[in-house]
């Protein structure tokens, strides 16, 4: 039967001397023997322990959960928990550096919109990623209970146009006016702008805010805090600055 010193044994696994030292040195690959000069001497199934506990340093287990494993009579018995529970743990790892990547994806293309970059403007893109998905939620609300509005709005036109209902498009009318009050109500309660000047978080009043000139995501507004006129980020209102609004 073959026998390999530490040296041969570290060269064969593609690790250092100094590792396989330490695994002798927690009772998880304990040599064969020892020659008659001192030496570890490992046979062949020390050389498949030491490939094995390679293949789970690789898959990420801690060295106590593969002492743990080794002691036990049937480690075969438990490798499959043990690789099911880090699966899991690499899953959610993952999971929490894709969170982390689309952050820092998502605040790449904040900057990208601010003329002026400043420290004080990374406040305002940490509000900004924080209400970003409330912000869309709401108007993913708003879009869907415009769709029968709409449908009715097409509808009432074609009908008109076709077989002159006219009376269709006056029901629409009816029902679009009060909807369209009620949904710009919702809409500027459920909102608030960031003054990229002072910063400061700010709900407008509500004709000034319906009037102004505005993108999908800013608005032009007199900020109250400083005076500055322009462009400023939309973001949704939290229910205390809804309160105050």
């Amino acid at each position: 039967m073959s026998k390999y010193t530490t040296g041969e044994i570290a060269k064969l696994c593609g690790v250092s001397v100094r590792t396989v030292q330490y695994y002798d040195d927690r009772g998880i690959l304990v040599p064969s023997e020892l020659s008659e000069g001192g030496r570890r001497l490992y046979t062949e199934d020390d050389l498949k322990r030491m490939h094995m506990i390679c293949f789970l340093r690789e898959a990420g287990l801690p060295i106590n959960s593969i002492s743990a494993l080794f002691a036990e009579e049937r480690p075969e018995s438990i490798i499959s928990i043990l690789l099911e529970q880090q699966e899991q743990a690499l899953r959610e790892e993952l999971s929490e550096r894709q969170k982390k990547l689309e952050l820092i994806e998502g605040i790449k293309r904040e900057l990208k919109e601010i003329e002026n970059f400043s420290v004080e403007s990374i406040g305002d893109i940490a509000h900004i990623m924080k209400q970003k998905s409330k912000l869309s939620k709401m108007r993913w609300t708003m879009v869907l209970t415009g769709i029968p509005v709409t449908a009715l709005q097409w509808t009432s036109i074609v009908l008109w146009i076709t077989n002159g209902l006219w009376w269709l498009f006056v029901i629409w009318a009816l029902v679009a006016i009060p909807w369209g009050i009620c949904i710009s109500k919702y809409y500027f309660n459920h909102v608030a702008y960031i003054c990229p000047e002072c910063h400061e978080v700010f709900k407008p009043k509500l004709k000034e805010a319906f009037w102004a000139y505005h993108t999908p995501r800013m608005r032009r507004l007199t900020c109250p805090k400083c005076g500055r006129k322009g462009l400023c980020v939309e973001v949704y209102a939290e229910k205390n600055d809804r309160n105050n609004g």
